[in-house]
């Protein structure tokens, strides 16, 4: 799958990469749907495609990196063994994986992550093994290490026994809730004003609030205290790309909290006030990005092992996750005009999984 300009997506057929000795070769199961990153391409709104990223500055700045066409598209996939010429990774595995939208491909196990997913995990779920999850458990990682610095012993270090309020209800935004809860938050609150998504959270038995019926804020904070002058959020995971989403994220916080920040913001920041609440509560806003783990945390807490948390997970919210999370699968083919509805607002899902026939390659 191919953006070839933006609202432009299509199929394109690709010759066979030749088989290289320590190699391995997959055919394509399930390929999930990324709303953000994925989108951002189609709308022509991600910032590689205006300007170039310079790794040693950590500067976006120069021309753009990536021009269209966009060839490698997605980040969530499952894919059985074909063939295989390494005895790291056996024909028949089944495994997730980030090599985009296609039905097959060729893998170098010293270059392309190969997570084998257990038995007891619906395969269609393994989505998320690979990156999506890890995003969300790296979200706990940096809550863990706003506590503890480099002493992090465990993902729920930095939720366990908090109170913790979620902004925005998508992907990311469910699976961390779940992440919270699973490793002992005293309660999760879901924030998001759509609702069909606070359904969602509330069949998968989270707590809810609607932010354009109720002020959230008030709210969490007449119901959370933690002492005179000192009501709200221990912490919040801000998982919406909208500046007014962050705002409210701040204004959740009791004083001296930490918004964990996962969203991707594509325009500017009007409705973001840094004078209120950032200001006069002393908040803190902190980055999680899968590209990085807490300072000090490398290599302890690597991709894999993000992966393996994102597995245990599965294992107890994965029925759950199945029957409420995912709203549509759709056949490869129809892929590019479901990319296209969706970033043109024609269509909406939670999570749309591609799926490919059976002998494809």
């Amino acid at each position: 799958m191919v953006v070839t300009a933006p609202g432009e997506v299509i199929l394109r057929q690709a010759a066979s990469a030749a088989a290289e000795p320590g190699t391995f070769r997959v055919r394509t199961l399930f390929s999930g749907v990324s709303a953000g990153t994925e989108l951002s391409y189609v709308k022509g709104t991600n910032p590689y495609l205006a300007r170039g990223w310079d790794p040693a500055l950590g500067l976006f700045r120069g021309p753009a990196e990536l021009p269209y066409p966009v060839t490698r598209l997605g980040y969530m996939q499952v894919a059985e063994v074909v063939a295989s010429d390494t005895p790291a990774v056996p024909v028949g595995a089944v495994g997730a994986m980030t090599y985009g939208h296609r039905t097959g491909y060729r893998a170098d196990p010293l270059v392309d992550r190969f997570v084998p997913l257990p038995d007891e995990v619906d395969p269609l779920l393994g989505v998320y093994v690979a990156h999506m999850g890890p995003i969300c458990a790296n979200g706990l990682l940096h809550a863990a290490a706003d506590l503890y610095g480099p002493d992090v012993r465990g993902l729920g270090d930095g939720v366990r026994g908090r109170r913790v309020a979620v902004t925005g209800a998508g992907v990311v935004a469910l699976l961390t809730a779940l992440f919270a809860r699973r490793h002992g938050a005293a309660a999760v609150v879901v924030v998001d004003p759509t609702p069909q998504r606070r359904q969602v959270a509330e069949r998968l038995g989270l707590d809810t609030l609607d932010p354009s019926a109720v002020d959230a804020a008030a709210v969490l904070k007449t119901r959370w205290s933690h002492g005179a002058g000192d009501r709200g959020a221990d912490l919040v995971f801000q998982c919406r790309g909208q500046s007014g989403a962050l705002h409210l994220a701040l204004r959740l916080l009791r004083p001296q909290g930490t918004v964990i920040d996962l969203a991707f913001y594509q325009g500017g920041a009007p409705d973001l006030h840094l004078g209120e609440e950032f200001h006069h509560n002393g908040l803190t806003v902190r980055c999680a990005q899968i590209g990085r783990v807490p300072r000090g945390l490398a290599p302890t807490w690597d991709r894999d092992r993000l992966s393996a948390e994102t597995i245990d997970l599965l294992r107890h919210e994965g029925p759950a996750v199945r029957r409420h999370l995912v709203t549509a699968t759709v056949p490869f083919e129809a892929g590019p005009q479901l990319l296209t509805d969706l970033a043109a607002g024609r269509r909406h899902e939670i999570q749309a999984v591609l799926t490919f026939p059976a002998g494809g390659s």
